[in-house]
């Protein structure tokens, strides 16, 4: 197995012994951050795991995260220690902990564990995506008609998602990482966020490219940090890009 992707392995198991055992506990603690979202004694745990792991590697890398920022260093792991805090802290089952290795600007390795859905995906860039080990691919959808698509909240939309759902076979709102792996494993056809930061986007845009599949902004531009953010299997991106019209 690939270092990289065997390393990124054992830091999700770490992350998932963690956020596991406090998934539904009665008295989880959870706080509000400035922005007014949520963050759960388990969020910071799971990260504290991952930077102790990484800090006594030996592998010279360094750590971004959602919740205690970035050490700097050219080699990073990216690192959202729960994405889809405010479905832990409900019960819902649909969260995971994302991981990304960063070298020199370019994410050469991903992780995505969702343990409470009993699913993980992973990539490693030129050698494909996977879903529970069992190598994915985006569909072959070729028309907006024919479609699923997916946003994680109407909030911020532009108007133009609007004809997208309107013209689309099936609208849902899968939400956060899980409808971006969804792209990848060919269930979903596009998936929309308003926003996203990079702790967010690292991880399942490498899954969704190696999967075959396209990611940019709502304009068409590479993905950002606190720009929107489009997946889809490739064959729809540019008639969605034109109908968002940002």
């Amino acid at each position: 197995m690939n270092a990289d992707l065997a390393f990124g392995l054992r830091l999700a198991d770490a992350a998932d012994a963690l956020t596991v055992p406090r998934f539904r506990a009665l008295d989880l603690q959870v706080d509000t951050k400035p922005d007014l979202t949520p963050v759960s004694e388990a969020d910071r745990a799971a990260e504290e795991a991952v930077r102790s792991l990484v800090a006594a590697s030996g592998r010279g890398e360094g750590v971004i995260g959602e919740e205690f920022g970035d050490d700097g260093g050219d080699a990073r792991w990216i690192v959202d220690p729960i994405d889809g805090t405010m479905n832990y802290v409900r019960g819902v089952p649909v969260w995971a902990t994302l991981l990304a290795l960063e070298r020199e600007g370019a994410v050469d390795a991903a992780v995505v564990s969702a343990p409470a859905l009993g699913r993980r995906w992973w990539a490693v860039r030129g050698d494909g995506a996977f879903a529970d080990g069992v190598r994915c691919h985006v569909s072959s959808v070729a028309r907006i008609e024919d479609a699923v698509v997916s946003v994680t909240s109407g909030r911020g939309m532009p108007p133009g998602w609007s004809a997208v759902v309107e013209r689309a076979w099936a609208s849902r709102g899968f939400g956060d990482f899980w409808q971006h792996c969804l792209v990848a494993e060919g269930a979903v056809d596009v998936a929309c966020d308003a926003v996203m930061k990079v702790w967010d986007y690292a991880a399942v845009q490498l899954l969704v490219e190696e999967a075959g599949g396209r990611c940019t902004t709502f304009s068409g531009e590479p993905p950002a940090e606190d720009a929107s953010f489009l997946a889809t299997n490739g064959h729809v991106h540019s008639e969605v890009v034109s109908l968002l019209g940002v």
